[in-house]
């Protein structure tokens, strides 16, 4: 059980990581595009626009980076937060539901509980 708490906190690290990185892409090609333009008005939403995005893919992605690094810990926290994370994950389909659904197995097993608790 110990290899899929580590797989398990390695790939919500790294999915946190890519929609954090996504988040910023986006920020910057909506904001550039409204640069291009050379429009004021243009300026303006595209900015606001871009702003929205990356705040809102910072604020999804930062919660699965942190519960990654306090299960990669085995911290007792980290366990509880990860299986929040995981029923919200089961939303995301199709890849989302395929890791809250293993993460929330791993999660509920006995030896995992043990292994968090430590």
């Amino acid at each position: 059980m110990d290899k899929h708490l580590t797989f398990i906190a390695v790939i919500h690290i790294v999915f946190g990581i890519m929609g954090f990185i996504f988040g910023l892409g986006l920020f910057f090609l909506i904001t550039g595009g409204g640069l291009l333009s050379r429009e004021p008005i243009a300026i303006f939403v595209t900015s606001a626009v871009g702003s929205a995005l990356a705040i809102f893919l910072t604020v999804l992605s930062v919660p699965g980076i942190i519960a990654g690094i306090g299960l990669l810990k085995r911290k007792s926290w980290a366990r509880i937060f990860m299986l929040i994370i995981s029923v919200l994950d089961l939303m995301n389909i199709p890849f989302g539901t395929v890791l809250g659904v293993y993460t929330i197995w791993a999660l509920m097993q006995d030896e995992s509980v043990v292994l968090c608790s430590a």
